[in-house]
């Protein structure tokens, strides 16, 4: 099988520090081109624009939009109907509803669409999905935070409609809990922090439940100061289980059951290889449920301004 040629479009901090060093390692993927208005990549083809790229370099065989998530769907559509298979960083678009002529656009040309979720390739996530598929589960508790100025640095996009703010890394935590958890849950109160400057919220206040009254309490916030905490703990008859450093690490009670380094995204494009070679899509939009319901039934509070 020759290397699917590969066409980055976005050049920014995620494409830079998680995309790049993961297709290098995987011989199976050649990066071909790179789609920016003004960042280059020494050694890699430059276009300004999606557009200039599948004009210029007809040869590529898939993309990765890496862009802030207001412009994917309109890139996305153009890609798939240049017959270009379609990786989509997280969240997969600014709205729900545009999805759905992209899965039938992909589905009509026979190319592939998948909307990753990088933090369920982290290493401790599958040991815990395996240990809570049996275990009488008695409550979930969610803590993500961090200093959105270390881990966005300038990145304005964020604060903007369809910027997501604080459910930017969010949906991480989301994303491992619809995975790990053995029944769909729900969202029954939500209250978001709106910065009286910004149109996205700086944290967030959210309870779940599902069909047997599971309590399932989040708390996402930017305003930390000093080391991030990303922990989801749950709570069972057999002790509590801990997913610490999102998703590197697992606990029960004190016991350590995994500690290693995370390699998300190679395993991603991996997962995207396999998709291509079935000519299979993979495009699960659960965990941006919850983030469009927490916008449409959260109650919104306005705190004091912020700048980035």
């Amino acid at each position: 099988m020759n290397p699917v040629r590969l066409g980055i479009v976005g050049l920014g901090k995620i494409a830079r520090d998680r995309h790049i060093p993961a297709i290098a390692g995987i011989p199976e993927i050649e990066l071909a081109a790179v789609a920016d208005p003004v960042a280059r990549l020494d050694g890699v083809a430059h276009f300004a624009s999606l557009g200039e790229m599948l004009t210029k370099a007809p040869q590529i065989d898939a993309v990765a939009l890496c862009t802030p998530p207001q412009a994917r769907g309109a890139l996305a559509a153009t890609a798939l109907a240049a017959g270009k298979h379609v990786l989509l960083e997280k969240p997969p678009g600014a709205a729900l509803s545009e999805i759905a002529p992209l899965i039938a656009s992909a589905a009509a040309s026979g190319k592939t669409l998948y909307a990753t979720w990088h933090s369920r390739f982290a290493p401790a996530v599958e040991p815990a999905r395996a240990l809570l598929a049996t275990a009488n589960i008695r409550s979930v508790s969610i803590e993500w935070k961090e200093d959105v100025r270390v881990w966005h640095p300038g990145q304005r996009w964020i604060w903007e409609p369809g910027g997501f703010g604080v459910f930017d890394p969010g949906i991480n935590a989301l994303s491992i809990l619809t995975h790990i958890l053995p029944r769909a849950f729900f969202l029954t109160r939500a209250e978001l922090a709106f910065p009286k400057n910004c149109a996205a919220p700086i944290a967030a206040d959210l309870d779940f439940s599902d069909a047997t009254d599971l309590p399932i309490h989040a708390a996402f916030d930017f305003r930390r100061n000093g080391r991030p905490t990303w922990d989801i703990r749950v709570e069972t008859d057999d002790g509590r289980l801990t997913l610490s450093a999102g998703g590197a690490k697992l606990f029960r009670d004190e016991v350590t059951l995994v500690d290693q380094s995370k390699a998300e995204y190679p395993a991603i494009y991996r997962r995207f290889l396999e998709l291509i070679e079935r000519g299979a899509s993979d495009v699960d939009l659960a965990p941006l449920v919850h983030v469009a319901d927490a916008f449409m039934l959260g109650r919104r509070v306005v705190v004091e301004a912020f700048e980035p």
